[in-house]
C-alpha cells in the first residue's frame, strides 16, 4: 500500500503541529482533478472483509423491476471493528459446513479510501455493480452528534462518515498546520474527533472562538469535486489514531504491495 506508506513519513508531526497562516496561491484556480481527489483520499485506509482470494465479502441486493441490482459490501473505518465482525461470524453456529469453512478463511484487507472512490466513479452507471456500505466508528458518530447538538442543531443520527475540521471561529477559515521539513502549510480534516480536539486545544488560547466543525466525507468529496478554490489544494485527510498505528506496521520500502482493483461484483 504505497500510498499509505508515504503518509507514514508525516505521522510523527501530527501530534506536535505548528500553527501558521493560510497562504493562498496567485495562480489561476482550477477544480481538482479526479486523480488529485483520489490521492487526497488515499491517505485514509479503510477495511474490507475478504475471503482467502482477496474478494470482498458481499451479499446480493434485491432485484428491482426484475433486474439484478448488484451486491453490497461493508467498508469499515476501524480495523478492530472489522476483526470483531469476523469473530462474530466464526462463532455463529450453522448447519452448513461450507459457510463455516468460509468464515474461517475471512480476513481484513486494508484499502486506501481513494481506491473505493475510484471504483465508485468507474461503476456508477453499471446496474450490476458493487455497492459500498460505510460503517463509521461508533465513538466518532457519538462525537459528531455531541458537537452538532452543542452547536444548537437538533439531530438524532449521522448518516455518513464524520470528518472534523478546526476553525478559527464559526465565521472564519480553517486552522492550518505545518508539515514536513519545508513546513508546508496544510489544512487538516481529521477522521477522529480526538485529533481535532488536540488542535483546538492549541488554538484556543489565541483564538477563543475557535471551534470544531463537523462535516461528512460525502460533503468533503463533493467540495473537492465542485469548488474552484485555492485552499482545497492544501487539504489533507488525517487518519484516525488507530489507522495511523496500523500504517506504522506497513513495510517502509518501495516493494510494499499495492492494492488490487476491486471487482465490480
Amino acid at each position: 500500500m504505497k500510498s499509505l506508506v508515504r503518509w507514514g513519513a508525516m505521522l510523527g508531526l501530527i501530534g506536535s503541529t505548528l500553527l501558521g497562516s493560510v497562504t493562498f496561491l496567485d495562480s489561476p484556480v482550477l477544480a481538482l482533478s479526479e486523480q488529485q481527489i483520489k490521492e487526497k483520499l488515499d491517505s485514509v485506509p479503510v477495511y474490507l472483509i475478504t475471503n482467502d482470494k482477496g474478494l470482498p465479502l458481499s451479499r446480493t441486493l434485491p432485484a428491482q423491476n426484475g433486474k439484478q441490482s448488484g451486491s453490497v459490501t461493508g467498508v469499515y473505518m476501524s480495523r478492530q471493528e472489522a476483526l470483531a465482525f469476523i469473530k462474530e461470524l466464526q462463532k455463529a453456529k450453522t448447519k452448513d459446513p461450507k459457510l463455516e469453512d468460509m468464515a474461517k478463511k475471512l480476513q481484513v484487507t486494508a484499502v486506501p479510501l481513494g481506491v473505493i472512490y475510484q471504483q465508485l466513479q468507474q461503476t456508477k452507471d453499471q446496474a450490476n455493480r458493487l455497492v459500498f456500505a460505510f460503517k463509521p466508528v461508533d465513538q466518532e458518530l457519538k462525537g459528531a452528534l455531541d458537537l452538532l447538538r452543542a452547536s444548537g442543531q437538533k439531530v438524532d443520527q449521522f448518516k455518513s462518515v464524520p470528518v472534523f475540521a478546526v476553525r478559527f471561529a464559526p465565521d472564519k477559515g480553517y486552522v492550518p498546520i505545518q508539515l514536513g521539513q519545508n513546513k508546508q502549510q496544510m489544512i487538516p480534516l481529521f477522521m477522529s474527533k480526538q485529533d481535532a480536539q488536540g488542535l483546538l486545544t492549541q488554538v484556543k488560547p489565541k483564538f477563543p472562538k475557535a471551534d470544531i466543525q463537523v462535516i461528512d466525507v460525502d460533503g468533503v468529496i463533493k467540495t473537492l469535486k465542485d469548488k474552484d478554490e485555492p485552499w482545497l489544494n492544501q487539504v489533507v485527510l488525517v487518519p484516525s489514531p488507530e489507522s495511523r498505528e496500523y500504517i506504522r506496521t506497513l513495510p517502509k520500502n518501495n516493494n510494499a504491495p499495492k492494492p488490487k482493483s476491486l471487482p465490480s461484483k
